[in-house]
């Protein structure tokens, strides 16, 4: 007789948690105990299975801290948690809180997101929405590696193989920059005008910053880089102290700059418009929760389009 590995949900719960968050103070946090903790279970699930299943090396950073043995266990350890819940659940009624993760950007969840799952839980009060901000590059690495997330909403530079992408909308660039800024005498900024002056720019490894990089390229140019940001709004903010202009996509509703003491000017087709929309992947089909989210999220992207 086969003596069959004891596993726990901890144990398991702990290794998928890693693979999620792709680190182990993020996966603390997550579980709300001490890294220590989290470094115990997975431990002890590495013993049970006999195999490595994380890197504990803290050398150059890898898109996924799993061994190879880990990514071809994280599906059955995600299959585990769900059986498990299910055996506890057998009896649970219809109307149970039933979850859709969901990772994004941080501009599309401030400017279309939020809207879009409100009106959602609304008519449907029994499912909930976990989302996630991340970076492109992460939201693809998060979809590839995690079952769990239902799908991402993102403007990819490009796409993985691996992922299919349905468009939602394009957006157009703009020149902003505070009230009064010498730029904006100029109907029609030119990119060689722009980098005359400092510029706000995109953090290193955004699709934002690749177009602009993309098309200065083209044009054999070069920037003075002043500042960097994570995301839209902190841009904004930064433009409108004065510390710099800046070259940024825009939803055509203008929320983005609504009250602020900026002014725009458009870029024309200067820079590439960047398009945004729904990563999943290639090799599964949307729940009817997941697919139902996705409805809301075009009806709110129709606003901006």
């Amino acid at each position: 007789m086969n003596v069959l590995p004891s596993l726990s949900t901890d144990m398991v719960a702990a290794f998928v948690e890693l693979a999620r968050q792709g680190s182990l103070r993020k996966a603390a946090e997550g579980l709300y105990i001490t890294e220590q903790g989290v470094r115990q279970r997975l431990l002890a699930l590495e013993t049970a299975v006999g195999a490595e299943l994380y890197r504990k090396s803290r050398g150059r950073r890898q898109l996924t801290p799993l061994t190879t043995h880990g990514q071809q266990f994280l599906p059955l350890a995600v299959s585990f948690l769900k059986q498990a819940d299910d055996m506890v659940g057998i009896n649970r009624q219809a109307s149970t809180t039933r979850v859709i993760h969901v990772v994004a950007s941080q501009y599309l969840i401030a400017y279309v997101l939020i809207d879009a799952v409100r009106r959602f839980h609304e008519a449907h009060p029994h499912i909930q929405v976990r989302l996630s901000a991340k970076s492109e590059a992460d939201i693809e690495q998060a979809l590839i590696t995690d079952p769990m997330i239902a799908f991402g909403v993102a403007a990819p530079y490009e796409s993985s193989p691996q992922l299919l992408y349905q468009h939602l909308f394009s957006m157009d660039w703009s020149l902003i920059a505070s009230k009064g800024h010498a730029i904006l005498s100029e109907r029609l900024p030119r990119l060689n005008r722009i980098v005359n002056f400092p510029v706000v720019f995109y953090e290193r490894g955004s699709t934002g910053r690749q177009h602009v990089i993309d098309a200065l390229h083209e044009r054999g140019l070069s920037v003075e880089v002043e500042l960097e940001a994570t995301n839209t709004d902190l841009i904004v903010r930064m433009v409108e102290a004065g510390l710099g202009i800046s070259i940024v996509p825009l939803l055509k509703s203008g929320v983005v700059t609504k009250g602020r003491r900026v002014e725009l000017r458009s870029l024309g087709r200067q820079v590439r418009s960047i398009q945004s929309g729904i990563l999943s992947r290639r090799s599964e089909n949307p729940t009817p929760e997941a697919a139902a989210l996705i409805q809301f999220i075009e009806a709110e992207c129709e606003k901006h389009a």
